[in-house]
């Protein structure tokens, strides 16, 4: 059983990021989706073998993947920003694109709007915002992944 903390949109909020190290250190994996890429500055220093990232569409890094695909247990993950395949829209494109892949698992943000769906088979999460929030603390994700078993819950909340 693998354990993955998933946060994306901190937009310049990493003290949000920082926040959450504790939890972090205690998990698995961490990914971070885009927009704010430099806010995971501390978690790199202190977790470097555990981190994920990809380029959202306001982060301006070279060198830096759009996308990427990680195996949990027995679990393949197709994850991204998700503006490159027009989440705002709707989410088709991306579940097909993870499902083409080989992915049953599909991790993006860019909508600010946290949610767990499932789509032609293919589970799809998004962490919500963690510079956006109604309330307190904006939102992440918690997965939890048991064999090819994928468990994932929004922590918090966020707005679009």
């Amino acid at each position: 059983m693998k354990r993955l903390i998933v946060v994306s949109d901190s937009h310049g909020n990493a003290k949000s990021v920082e926040q959450l190290l504790p939890l972090i250190r205690e998990n698995h994996y961490f990914l971070h989706l885009g927009d704010g890429l430099s806010d995971i500055s501390a978690v790199l220093s202190e977790c470097p073998k555990k981190t994920y990232f990809c380029l959202g569409n306001c982060d301006f890094y070279g060198g830096v993947a759009d996308e990427g695909i990680l195996e949990v247990e027995d679990v393949k993950i197709f994850y991204c920003h998700g503006h490159k395949y027009g989440v705002k829209s709707g989410l088709g494109i991306l579940a097909k694109r993870a499902k083409e892949l080989g992915c049953s698992l599909a991790l993006y943000g860019h909508t600010h709007q946290a949610q767990v769906v499932e789509i032609d088979g293919v589970t799809l999460v998004n962490p919500g915002s963690l510079r956006y929030p109604v309330g307190e603390g904006g939102s992440y994700a918690y997965i939890v992944i048991n064999g090819e078993k994928i468990t994932a819950v929004v922590v918090g909340e966020s707005v679009g």
